[in-house]
Parts: C-alpha cells; structure tokens; sequence
C-alpha cells in the first residue's frame, strides 16, 4: 500500500464518518423503523442507483484491489449523500467474507456484448435430464485465512478510524438464494418455462435440490454463528421495530432476527397458477425462517400478490415499472409496504422533464395514498453524464409527495 493510497482513504473515510454522525441519520432511522412497521409515516425516498460510473467522483485513485473496493464504497457514499435523499449512511465498513463454496458446481459461460455497461448471454449448462446429476449440494465454509487477509489490508489503512464489519453470513442469500435468479443461470428462462409443460417432475426436482441446498447452507451459517445484524436484506433501509437495527460484527444471531428478502424476476412471464407450483412454493420454507421478509424486484407482481400473501412474514411488496401501481395499491392495502418503482427511464434516463416526472408520480403517488409507501429509484444505468439529474430528480418528487399528501 502506497503513502498516497493510505492518505486518500483515510481522508474519504473522515469524510464520510462526518456523514454518519449527523443528526438526521437518527431522524431517518426513527422514519424507517415506523414505516416498515405499517406506522403512518410520509413517504420515504430511497436512491438506490444514479449511473454511478458516470459520475466524475467514481474515479478511483488506489492500486490495490481490496483498497479500491473500499475507496469506491467511501466515494459512492460521499456522492449518495448529496442526492438528499431518506438513505441512512452506517459509520461502518463493510469486508465480505471469503467463501469456500458458492454457486452449484458449474462454471457457466457468459458472453458479453461489445457494448460497454451491455447485456450478457450464459451458456446454460443443465442441458439435459441427466445433468442434474452434477449438481453439487452447497455448504457454507468461510476461508478464514482469505477472510483475514482482506480485513488486515483495509485494518492497515483505516481500522483505527472506522468500524470494520466482516459480513461472514452465507453466499446463498439475496441472488443466490431466491431460488429464481441460479434457476435462470442453470437451465435458462425459456427452457424452464418448457419444462413446466414438458418436464414438470423433473423441474420440480430441481427446485427442491436447489430450496435444499439453500436452506442446508443457511441452516450451516446459523449453527456456525455466522449470521450477523448487518446482514438484514430488504431492498431498502432495513429498520423495523420488531427487529434489532443493523450493526457491526454483532454475529450468532438467528434468521428470525433478521430482514429476508426474495424476488421473481426470471418467472415475470409466467401464469400465477404455475408462479405458484413452480417458484414460491420452494422458496416459502426458507423464507419462513426469517423475521420480517421483502418480496420483488424488476418482476411484475401485479397478478401475483394473492399468492404473495401465503408468506407469513411478508411485509414489503415492490411494485415495479413494469405493474399495474393502481391495481398493485388495491391489493396491498395498509396490510404491507408497498415499494414503488417508478421507470427509471422516465424518471432520469433519457433526457430531463419534470413534467413528465410530475404527471407519473402524481398519477401513481395519488393511486398509493391508502398505502404505506416508499419510493425507490432503481437499475438507473444512465443519466447521461449529468451529475444532477437524480439530485433534481429527488427535489421534484418531495414536490409532489408535498402536493399529494400535505
């Protein structure tokens, strides 16, 4: 580690340290905690991506990988926080642990297009029947000496200024462990959606190997006090008071102390009906085993939240661009969160019109008034190198929250 490596970090880590000190930290923390406890609340605003690679503050400065991590972590905050929006920055670091075993034994490839920030295809490696026999079942095994490694570096540098979590819960959570996103890397999404009419006891036997392995892997991580309080997922900020806040290198804790979060989004195009055989039955018995859980993603749940409404502990439901906002309000209620998704195309992608921001937002904000809701912006994969279009973006949409709630 370079002298001007180690200065850079420890200059951004001030920086944001002044960041998380600040009163409205625990203002936010107050608003959140209410809010996901269907206590009447404004609605909350949660920036969850502003086409970060296109901003001038996402050019790193360090050589070293794991101090890279960290510089991008602390510019990514730093810039978060000018966009004022309701996030809650953590006076924490967080180091992923190193796994021993992830994914399920194959190594499939990916093609990637020549465009830059482009899409990708995978050559899906369960081929045939028999395939399946490949599979290898998951554990979950830290490698304890990797792990160290990666802390010590970053300790080096900015250990005596800042809390360090290590995050040692399991690989098989958030995308690796709804089931539906390997589903889709395996087998591929219009091969499974022919397997259902093809080969339905063969698909289900899949599903069950892959609901088995995850739960056998998350059942590891609780046994082995693995599971940490930094470790809730929920798309959002992930306060409730029926649950411990987030913290720090607080491990040992069980599922039912935390936020679990699945989505659906290989499955968007399938009927409700076979959404429900093939997909949420397998991932109800994991889902179960934690406190407070938050369902969707990109997907649209509009024909699907009866189904949703078999998960016990459900409290979140999003609502995508894709839905219908009105429908999805009707069905939701005040019995859940509704997480509303705006297009964020329409929102900050392709050029800057506050009155087509207006129109949507007053349409969809006045079809959500009954609700409990936050508004999250999303997959922003451009705003055209403006470096204010999401700041803006946030002004007008507490316009309109102003205009439709008072």
């Amino acid at each position: 580690m370079e002298a001007n490596e180690r200065a850079v970090l420890r200059d951004l880590t001030q920086r944001y340290l002044d960041v998380c000190q600040r009163p409205e930290q625990n203002e936010r923390r107050n608003l959140w905690r209410r809010h996901n406890s269907l206590k009447w609340t404004r609605p909350l605003i949660y920036v969850r991506a502003f086409a970060w690679r296109e901003m001038p503050e996402a050019q790193l400065t360090g050589q070293t990988p794991e101090l890279r991590a960290v510089e991008n972590f602390l510019r990514y905050q730093l810039f978060w926080d000018t966009l004022a929006d309701d996030s809650i920055f953590e006076p924490w670091v967080t180091i992923p642990a190193r796994y021993r075993c992830t994914g399920w034994g194959f190594a499939s490839e990916r093609h990637f297009s020549d465009e830059p920030g482009g899409s990708f295809k995978v050559d899906y490696p369960l081929r045939q029947e028999a395939d399946i026999e490949r599979l290898r079942m998951p554990w979950h095994e830290i490698d304890e000496e990797a792990t160290a490694r990666a802390a010590e570096l970053v300790a080096d540098a900015i250990g005596d200024l800042i809390p360090l979590n290590i995050d040692r819960a399991p690989a098989y959570r958030m995308w690796s462990g709804d089931i539906s996103t390997d589903l889709g890397y395996l087998r591929g999404i219009e091969n499974f959606m022919m397997d259902m009419y093809d080969r339905p006891e063969w698909l289900h036997r899949l599903a069950a190997f892959l609901r088995d392995g995850i739960q056998r892997a998350q059942r590891q991580a609780e046994t082995a006090g693995d599971w940490g309080l930094s470790a809730h997922q929920n798309q959002a900020m992930a306060y409730a008071e029926e649950l411990a806040d987030p913290a720090p290198n607080v491990n040992g804790v069980a599922r039912k102390q935390l936020w679990g979060y699945m989505a659906a989004q290989e499955f968007t195009l399938v009927s409700p009906g076979m959404y429900n055989e093939f997909l949420l039955q397998y991932q109800l018995p994991i889902l179960r085993e934690f406190g407070l859980t938050a369902y969707g993603c990109c997907e649209d749940l509009t024909r699907k939240i009866k189904l949703l409404r078999q998960i016990p502990n459900l409290r979140r439901i999003g609502v995508s661009p894709f839905a219908d906002a009105a429908r999805c309000a009707e069905q939701i209620g005040s019995d859940y969160v509704l997480s509303y998704r705006p297009s964020p195309a329409d929102m900050v992608g392709y050029g800057f019109n506050p009155e087509r921001i207006w129109s949507i937002l007053l349409r969809d904000l006045s079809a959500c008034k009954a609700c409990h809701t936050d508004i999250t912006l999303k997959d922003v994969e451009t705003v055209q190198n403006d470096p204010n279009r999401v700041r803006e973006w946030v002004k007008i949409t507490r316009q309109v929250i102003e205009r439709v709630y008072g």
